[in-house]
């Protein structure tokens, strides 16, 4: 994969190098602010960009709309935020283009390297991986029309851990319950969400994970 890295922290931007590299990946570009973000997207089109949130010149949530622009940009742009904080302000707008490719990770919460690995190539294929804490204050934010109120609470479950990047397998042996039935769960998801096949598999589990994280919180959520 080749990969640009965001991140005005010297230290962590280094260690980020390095362990790409290992991973066989090629750093193109390494970047402390989202000016040279925007600009390293646009010059390099990486398979997928890395990027904390809180970069010059505010510390606030400069990652993040520098990751909106640089989808702006180049349509599609896969970006995994990996940051400290969770920050949605602009989280939706990452959002917002239905095109997946889109992560949100915590540092202090990724603690297996192969696991973060995973994650990237996910992101570089298109798909989306969400921390679970991410996904609690993203679904916070309440909407009024909920399209997920057709769905049943363990539907729900599995397209909660759909928006954690679990594989079909990952979600069975977290329910306890078998491929097959996780496989009826998803296909109900999708036809609920009126996600037909024609669309591709891939393709309705990245709408799906969307519809997911812009929806009302759940049953029992702090709202």
């Amino acid at each position: 994969m080749r990969v640009v890295v965001a991140d005005d922290a010297v230290l962590i931007r280094s260690g980020l190098i390095r362990l790409l590299e290992e991973f066989g990946c090629e750093v193109v570009a390494a970047v402390g602010d989202g000016d040279g973000l925007v600009e390293a997207v646009a010059a390099h089109r990486p398979d997928v960009s890395v990027v904390d949130v809180r970069m010059p010149p505010s510390f606030t949530d400069e990652g993040l709309r520098s990751a909106v622009e640089a989808r702006r940009r180049v349509p599609g742009a896969p970006v995994l935020i990996l940051s400290q904080y969770v920050e949605v302000s602009y989280a939706d707008d990452l959002l917002a283009d239905a095109r997946g490719a889109v992560g949100y990770l915590l540092k202090d919460r990724v603690v297996d390297v192969d696991d973060f690995m995973g994650a990237l190539r996910a992101i570089a294929g298109g798909g989306t991986v969400f921390d679970p804490q991410v996904v609690a204050q993203l679904m916070v934010r309440r909407r009024r029309d909920d399209p997920l109120a057709s769905l049943t609470p363990r539907e729900r479950e599995v397209l909660g851990l759909m928006a954690e990047g679990r594989s079909n397998p990952a979600i069975g042996r977290q329910l306890v319950i078998s491929d097959g039935a996780v496989e009826k769960h998803i296909r109900s998801v999708f036809a609920k969400l009126g996600l037909h096949a024609e669309d591709g598999d891939q393709h309705r589990r990245v709408l799906a994970v969307l519809a997911y994280l812009r929806s009302s919180a759940p049953p029992g959520a702090p709202r």
